[in-house]
């Protein structure tokens, strides 16, 4: 997004804010865009000199407003049509589809604007007193511009050409047939089929430094379930260390205790066997004591030993507290 797509989405959000609110001060209008005072001040005069009627109050307790005029009629919304939407938009900043609130409180903004006065009161009671505690939330910021032509180009089949950096630094340029985006373990992806590897592959947005559309055309398989591709690509990468553990559990109590993001599972003759990727020991021998149920470690012996060292910890601590001989209890550590 250039600067100048910037400028105008704030000016109109700005535009929004002031048909909303009866007056705003330069510091207000400033928290909202998230931009200096000076730049409101700036923004303020260019809507004056486009023909918008904003009105200048000087003084303490002054500001800006618009001058009354023409509104649009109520939006008639159900409580609960009102509520998903307001959680939709509190989402989609939560999940990083905006590197900043300008979008979100433009859309709310709007949806202010042309609510009936008694639901206006109930949604500004949720924007304020309802959070969303999405775990996890995304790590990195997924440009909304390049959603929409992925999203765009999987719809009409049509090929993409990214320049790509991969995790190591690498740059290099994929054509690819876009079948879906999705939002997983913190990260925007899209999967495709890429014709430089000539197989299935995931791309993080955050790493894709152009997109642009071809004229090449595709068919997209039938039935894809791009979320459950992203999910086995993420369980299958290797970093770190590969484990294989089997767990005396069948494969559909295994299916059900495991994400497939976390690892891949098949049948084995004992239970299930368990494959995935880990850089630290002690974690995965936590993760696996998680599981709760019995289990063999195959490979490699560094995860059999941090299993080890936690089952001495937990005897450890379940041990009942000494008491000494006058019979008062050991001061903590």
């Amino acid at each position: 997004m250039t600067d100048m797509d910037l400028s105008v989405g704030r000016l109109l959000t700005l535009i929004e804010l002031l048909q909303v609110y009866r007056q705003l001060n330069a510091e207000e209008i400033a928290g909202r865009l998230e931009v200096s005072p000076r730049t409101v001040r700036r923004y303020i005069t260019g809507l004056q000199e486009m023909g918008i009627p904003v009105e200048t109050e000087r003084g303490p307790a002054g500001g800006y407003r618009l001058r009354r005029g023409p509104r649009l009629p109520p939006l008639m919304l159900s409580n609960d049509e009102a509520l998903v939407t307001v959680i939709g938009l509190l989402a989609a900043q939560r999940l990083g589809l905006s590197a900043s609130g300008a979008a979100v409180q433009g859309a709310l903004a709007k949806l202010d604007r042309v609510l009936p006065e008694a639901q206006r009161t109930q949604v500004q009671a949720m924007q304020d007193f309802v959070s969303l505690g999405l775990s996890p939330i995304a790590r990195d910021h997924a440009d909304a511009e390049t959603i929409l032509r992925l999203s765009t180009a999987a719809r009409d089949q049509v090929g993409i050409r990214l320049t790509y950096r991969s995790a190591a630094g690498e740059i290099t340029e994929r054509l690819v047939d876009p079948y879906g985006v999705a939002f997983q373990s913190s990260h925007w992806y899209l999967v495709s089929w890429d014709h430089l590897r000539n197989a299935l592959r995931t791309f993080r947005l955050d790493r894709m430094l152009a997109t642009e559309l071809t004229t090449e055309t595709f068919e997209r398989p039938d039935g894809f379930d791009v979320v459950g591709s992203l999910r086995q690509a993420i369980g299958e990468a290797v970093y770190g260390t590969r484990c294989e553990v089997v767990l005396a559990l069948s494969l559909e109590e295994a299916s059900r205790r495991i994400s497939p993001t976390d690892g891949t599972l098949e049948a084995a003759e004992d239970g299930t066997l368990l494959r995935f990727s880990a850089d630290d020991f002690d974690w995965a021998a936590a993760y696996l004591a998680g599981l709760e149920c019995d289990l063999l470690v195959l490979r490699p012996a560094e995860l059999r030993v941090s299993l080890r060292s936690m089952a001495d910890r937990l005897r450890a601590a379940a041990r009942s507290p000494t008491r000494r001989r006058n019979g008062k209890k050991p001061h903590a550590p």
